[in-house]
């Protein structure tokens, strides 16, 4: 049937630049085999060749010859500045028709662009094709009914291209593949990490774990994370259904981008039966929009707006509100943000995050953002966590050979009313280094170093810690000592065998080797340690994997005699939820089945609060007291002031309705029970509360109840 077709083609000239050859100025598109041909004769040339190579390629679909179709299709395509053919837009009835053009343009080879005054220029030409294609002879294809070719009758037409821009704008099918292989976040949540937690952690992987939130372009060569997703996917004929259960909401991808969008939400219903509860029943109401997404492989985005109101257990209400903040707002949401006051005492609390991802190489990555960092490969975090609420930061990833380096810079605020003037809250600075080192196959070590500074003396941000190479100690000295807070920091990983690694950290703030080893117990010796194991596939039982993991602080860590200088954000600790003063013991245990999952968390431990006025005597175990009211230089022991011994059992039984969002449902009920030596206890402390909890929420953060 070949030998029959016919593709009525008119090529209409774009420019002058593009128009057929009517000049000593312009030279047709040079077809390979036309090589030797005169320039006069190069648009035949042209034309057949590219009239045979569609005769020889061109396969009509079998649904378009099946339902004896009888119409034509239009092509609109150009011949590049670099001879390259470029289908731009097909209109046809059947979309198996676009993609046979598409097919046929893939086949077509490089040819000698045209040029115009001797410089390349691009041919745009108009394609239409009538089906079935025995209607069409391969001579009206090249003479028209004057007797002249019909490219020549382009003369008479002229189109700007630019009329055409619109429909060369091309909607791909979507393909997670994008997501998957990005430079974006992998929203840190403790349940959705658990999944691929086993395949970083593989002995001989080269993987750096403690830094977090990974990058989906790190996790993505352990973890496919498009395979696993394809595996749970439902199969869902509607519109609702499919993005009910596997997609995004919306999802839009052209050449060199894509975006998605999606509606979020964090909605919750509790009852608590604590008997000095003001209300029964407590609630969260989240709801929430993101969108993220990609423009080229090197820049990507992420934003999402949350408006929330809540009312929230007794005991959490009473830690929300002892972080008020100045300006009167009546609290502030551990790990969320400032709150204010809503009906019936509840609280009306609205957050953003956001972030622009730049990775120009596979060994850069650059974010600046307004987000939470954490460093650690355990539950809680000495060093820096996810604890806080957000705050803006700069970040820099450099990746090669057996290392991973991170370097952060961060704004701060103090918000209590010593420090605020004129209404605005106190800005203070934080830069801190992480450099993760691969020893061997089985052992990794991490250093880590944070300096705190504020704006002293007009000082603003110092760029002598805009150096990621350098011992911010040292610059700390230079600049002033008592101007900036530096705390220094160890980590380390040992991987026994593919399913079984511990893992660990150091924090020192303010380290004197003569008072930690002279057996005095003096203040100076501010320092704590986690230690840590993790058990994949427990007991040969897939997919269940045990975590035991032990913390203890001694009392003033964080803390500084300046207290702006403290490391602390908003009210809370930048790094473990309960400050310092404290040894606490957790069991975690999660299991995973297809869209099912279930996690229980067991946390006992004791630690000691302050007792009356922080600014008389101070305890050590809140960091926003100034370490020089303590009671004595030395015989400081763990738990002074008021000791407060806690039991705090949670458990979560859920469902992952949408793999693509981390849209989830849950039933959680919590035990918590604190007994304090003091009975007079602040913030509610001396409570035994049992609070059950159903929710349904996309998982893009951390809750920490406990």
């Amino acid at each position: 049937m070949h030998k029959y077709l016919l593709l009525f083609v008119s090529f209409i000239a774009t420019t002058i630049t593009a128009q057929v050859t009517t000049s000593d100025f312009e030279k047709y598109p040079v077809f390979p085999g036309c090589e030797t041909v005169g320039v006069a004769q190069l648009q035949d040339c042209f034309n057949e060749k590219f009239i045979q190579h569609i005769l020889d390629n061109f396969e009509v679909p079998a649904v378009v010859s099946q339902d004896n179709f009888q119409g034509k299709m239009v092509i609109l395509f150009e011949v590049t500045k670099t001879g390259d053919f470029k289908l731009l837009y097909t209109d046809a009835m059947y979309p198996e028709l676009k993609t046979a053009a598409q097919d046929v343009f893939e086949t077509l080879p490089q040819v000698a662009p045209a040029t115009y005054n001797g410089e390349p220029t691009y041919l745009q030409f108009t394609m239409p094709v009538l089906l079935p294609l025995d209607r069409n002879a391969i001579d009206a294809m090249i003479v028209g009914d004057d007797g002249n070719s019909a490219f020549a009758k382009a003369e008479k037409e002229t189109v700007n291209p630019m009329q055409q821009e619109y429909d060369r704008i091309k909607n791909l099918k979507f393909d997670d593949e994008n997501e998957y292989t990005s430079g974006l976040n992998i929203p840190f949540s403790h349940q959705v990490y658990s999944r691929f937690d086993q395949e970083l952690n593989l002995v001989g992987t080269n993987a750096h774990t403690a830094s977090k939130p990974f990058l989906y372009n790190t996790v993505n060569p352990y973890y496919n994370f498009k395979e696993k997703k394809d595996a749970l996917l439902k199969e869902k004929s509607t519109w609702f259904g499919r993005k009910w259960s596997n997609e995004h909401m919306v999802q839009i991808q052209g050449e060199d981008y894509w975006i998605t969008l999606d509606p979020a939400a964090d909605l919750q219903l509790g009852y608590e039966t604590d008997d000095a509860k003001i209300n029964d029943f407590t609630y969260n109401n989240t709801r929430a929009v993101y969108v993220q997404g990609g423009l080229g492989k090197k820049i990507n985005f992420f934003a999402a707006v949350y408006e929330s109101q809540g009312r929230f257990p007794r005991y959490f209400d009473a830690i929300a509100r002892s972080l008020r903040p100045d300006g009167g707002n009546p609290a502030v949401i551990p790990g969320r943000g400032i709150a204010k006051e809503g009906t019936n005492g509840d609280l009306d609390y609205p957050v953003a995050e956001g972030y622009v991802s730049y990775t120009p190489s596979k060994y850069f990555n650059i974010q600046l953002g307004h987000g939470k960092q954490f460093i650690g490969d355990g539950y809680r975090s000495l060093l820096l966590s996810d604890n806080a609420s957000y705050f803006p930061y700069l970040k820099l990833n450099t990746t090669f050979w057996k290392f991973k380096y991170t370097n952060t810079w961060t704004s701060l605020r103090d918000v209590r009313p010593e420090v605020t003037a004129d209404g605005a809250f106190r800005t203070k600075y934080m830069s801190n280094h992480y450099l993760s080192w691969n020893v061997s196959k089985r052992l990794n070590v991490g250093l880590f170093e944070s300096v705190i500074w504020e704006n002293e003396n007009g000082r603003g941000f110092d760029f002598n810690f805009l150096n990621p190479v350098i011992f911010y100690r040292a610059i700390e000295f230079s600049t002033g000592s008592r101007g900036g807070n530096a705390l220094i920091g160890l980590t380390g990983k040992y991987k026994v065998n593919d399913r079984v690694n511990v893992y660990g950290q150091i924090v020192i703030d303010e380290f004197s080797a003569g008072d930690v080893f002279n057996g005095s117990q003096s203040y100076k010796n501010k320092q704590g340690f986690q230690l840590g194991a993790k058990y994949y596939d427990a007991f040969g039982i897939k997919n269940l994997t045990l975590q035991g993991e032990y913390n203890q602080v001694r009392p003033y860590v964080y803390s500084n005699n300046e207290i702006q200088l403290n490391y602390g954000h908003t009210n809370q600790s930048l790094a473990h939820q309960w400050g310092a003063n404290f040894k606490e013991l957790i069991g975690i245990a999660r299991y995973e089945r297809d869209r099912w999952y279930g996690t229980a968390k067991l946390i006992v431990g004791a630690r000691g609060v302050e007792i009356g006025d922080i600014n008389e005597v101070y305890y050590g175990g809140s960091i926003y007291g100034n370490d020089e009211n303590r009671p004595s230089d030395n015989g400081i022991a763990f738990f002074q002031g008021n000791k407060v011994t806690s039991v705090y059992g949670d458990l979560e039984l859920g469902y992952l309705i949408n793999p693509a969002t981390n849209l989830k449902v849950y039933v959680n009920p919590i035990y918590r029970s604190q007994t304090a030596d003091v009975q007079e206890a602040p913030l509610g402390i001396d409570t035994k509360t049992l609070w059950f909890n159903v929710g349904f929420r996309t998982d893009l953060f951390n809750w920490y109840y406990d």
